[in-house]
């Protein structure tokens, strides 16, 4: 079918549906509004000045579809080129303006949908007949319902159809579209118990007749750079052969171009595929792997058919069928109406020879009916054969693949089996890891603790070692202030007898000459620090007066007895800065040193204001207990 035929059909609904009451005709206003909404579907430039100029005339009245025809001829049809616009678009635009005005409620509540309708319509149009009202005659529609049910893998069953017919005579010249829908949707012309794989079976009929898909399924092709074999779902049309990534057609991967010189060739199974057939192009060979032999044989003979439709200039398949259907009509009218023309004249002549032909006849039309029986039956056989071979490859296969599957699951199992028994061994291994740690970090923590009280307790000892070390070089000070003085006292006496100055009197308590030999046997550091003093002189009994003697032996004695202090208190700080500077070593139990009852403040370091002051007293109290002569003369007397 031409694209002239095809649109003008779709533009007959739309007009008739802007009819104002049903007299033919058309106001000018709404054929200006068709016109816009055609330029725009067509996708052509609008011409509202050519418009104008056709309806300028002086009748203000509705125009006919005679009086619009030229213009529609003219300024839009003659215009359109195919490919430039999409038709399913145009046609949907004259659908939906028609099946307001008389498409029925009830087409759509039965068993065909809205969507359904508009692609029954489509199909309607492209089988309907070459003229006016447009009108679907009974071959055609047979042949329509058949696709249908092929589609919904059904038998087809013309006695709904010879009953309609039977009942309305009316519909034997020809059925329109309103009535077709509703004739379909109520039941009337099908047995259809489920709706969506009708709704199915009339998309796929609609994408191959209208679309005109004359084949479509999944294909293993060879990659070009790649070499490697990949699933695509093809898609033969009059001009191409599209592959996509699947039946969604949302990914398209390419096209193979069917020009004049393409071929399509069988090939020898090799790489472990079968089935493999090639298409040669001028530019490359196409390699692609059919599931079985049957698929291959349609695919070479569909891609056949294109390079046959091309060759034939023709650009639809399913329009080529119907013209082939209606020359047959025509031969088979031609023909019936010779034979009844020539076997009028016959029969007034030979009215006794009827019985004789009839008989004739039927033993014609028997031998006739035999031979194609038996061309059917063993036509039947041969693909009852081939279909016998091709489950027996498939049940093979699918043995096959069955025991792959059995042996690829069990060795699935014993793989899980193990890693199982790796994940428990894991998981025992990652709770004694964590048991590990907790004990690691309990450990850890007491240890921080502990360092931090050995910290803590260091501190302290420093602490107290430098407030030690300060006393200690306040008291050496104090001490050198202290003996200063007495070195200078002895320095200004006068010498002596050495008999009178080295023997002490008698009286002289045992405790002072202790405490001499106390102060001599000290620290050398001590001894270094202590001035150096003169010996005694000798004693001199031949001395007149004791008086001198006397004064010195007490001055002596006193020196004597702060040296033997200052050399004791030393010495017993020094046994303490000993003891405080012992190496503090990590976890060590301090001991404390014992505190006298003495000290002012027990348990605790002096000050050095509070040990200036001891210091002093314990010194005042030894100068009291000291050697008086002056006490022993006393006592003598």
């Amino acid at each position: 079918m031409d694209l002239k035929s095809e649109l003008l059909k779709s533009i007959w609904y739309a007009f008739t549906s802007l009819e104002v009451e049903q007299c033919g005709k058309v106001s000018k206003s709404q054929l200006k509004v068709l016109s816009h909404n055609l330029y725009t579907a067509l996708n052509i430039p609008h011409d509202p000045v050519a418009l104008e100029e056709h309806f300028k005339d002086n009748n203000n009245g509705p125009v006919s579809s005679q009086g619009y025809m030229p213009y529609l001829n003219q300024y839009i049809v003659a215009k359109a080129t195919e490919g430039t616009f999409n038709k399913e678009i145009f046609d949907e635009l004259c659908w939906t303006m028609t099946s307001k005005k008389n498409c029925k409620p009830s087409s759509y509540k039965g068993l065909c949908s809205q969507r359904d309708c508009f692609k029954l319509f489509c199909l309607f149009n492209l089988l309907s007949e070459d003229r006016y009202p447009l009108v679907i005659i009974q071959p055609e529609l047979e042949y329509l319902l058949k696709k249908i049910l092929c589609a919904m893998n059904q038998e087809w069953d013309g006695t709904l159809l010879d009953d309609l017919l039977s009942q309305n005579s009316a519909l034997q010249d020809g059925m329109s579209i309103w009535e077709f829908l509703e004739h379909l949707s109520a039941g009337r012309l099908l047995h259809v118990e489920n709706k969506e794989a009708f709704s199915l079976a009339v998309d796929d009929v609609f994408m191959e007749m209208y679309h005109n898909i004359i084949k479509k399924g999944y294909l293993l092709k060879k990659g070009h750079v790649r070499r490697n074999w990949q699933e695509r779902w093809f898609v033969l049309k009059p001009c191409s052969l599209t592959y996509y990534v699947s039946e969604d057609l949302k990914e398209k991967k390419g096209e193979i171009p069917l020009e004049e010189g393409s071929v399509v060739e069988n090939l020898p199974d090799k790489e472990g595929r079968r089935c493999l057939f090639c298409v040669k192009t001028a530019l490359r060979t196409y390699e692609m792997s059919a599931s079985n032999l049957k698929q291959r044989v349609d695919w070479m003979q569909a891609i056949q058919t294109v390079f046959r439709l091309r060759a034939e200039r023709k650009s639809s398949l399913h329009y080529d069928l119907k013209l082939n259907r209606r020359k047959q009509r025509e031969t088979f009218q031609r023909s019936q109406s010779n034979q009844s023309s020539n076997n009028e004249p016959i029969a007034d002549e030979k009215q006794p020879s009827a019985p004789e032909q009839q008989g004739e006849t039927e033993s014609l039309d028997q031998h006739i009916e035999s031979i194609i029986q038996r061309e059917v039956e063993a036509k039947r056989k041969e693909e009852e054969k081939h279909e016998r071979e091709q489950l027996q490859a498939v049940q093979n296969d699918l043995r096959k693949q069955l025991e792959e599957a059995n042996e690829a699951r069990d060795k699935m199992a014993a793989t899980l089996t193990e890693m199982e028994k790796e994940v428990q061994q894991q998981k025992k291994k990652i709770s004694e890891l964590e048991l590990t740690q907790q004990k690691l970090e309990e450990a850890l923590n007491t240890q921080i603790h502990a360092r931090m009280e050995e910290d803590k307790v260091r501190h302290e000892l420093e602490r107290q070692l430098a407030e030690e070390q300060k006393k200690l070089a306040e008291l050496l000070l104090l001490q050198g202030q202290m003996v200063t003085p007495a070195v200078r006292s002895q320095e200004e006496v006068p010498p002596q007898d050495s008999a009178s100055t080295l023997i002490p009197p008698t009286n002289q308590q045992p405790e002072e000459s202790s405490r001499c030999d106390a102060g001599v046997r000290g620290n050398e550091e001590v001894e270094q620090a202590l001035p150096t003093h003169d010996p005694p002189t000798t004693f001199s009994p031949t001395q007149p007066n004791n008086q001198p003697a006397e004064e010195s032996s007490q001055q002596s004695t006193e020196e004597l007895g702060t040296q033997s202090t200052a050399t004791l208190i030393l010495k017993q700080w020094k046994i303490q800065l000993n003891r405080l500077m012992k190496p503090i070593t990590p976890g060590d139990r301090v001991e404390h040193l014992p505190v006298k009852p003495t000290c002012p403040r027990q348990g605790q370091a002096l000050t050095s204001t509070e040990f200036i002051t001891k210091v002093q007293t314990g010194i005042t109290q030894e100068k009291g207990n000291s050697f008086n002569p002056s006490q022993l003369q006393e006592e003598e007397g």
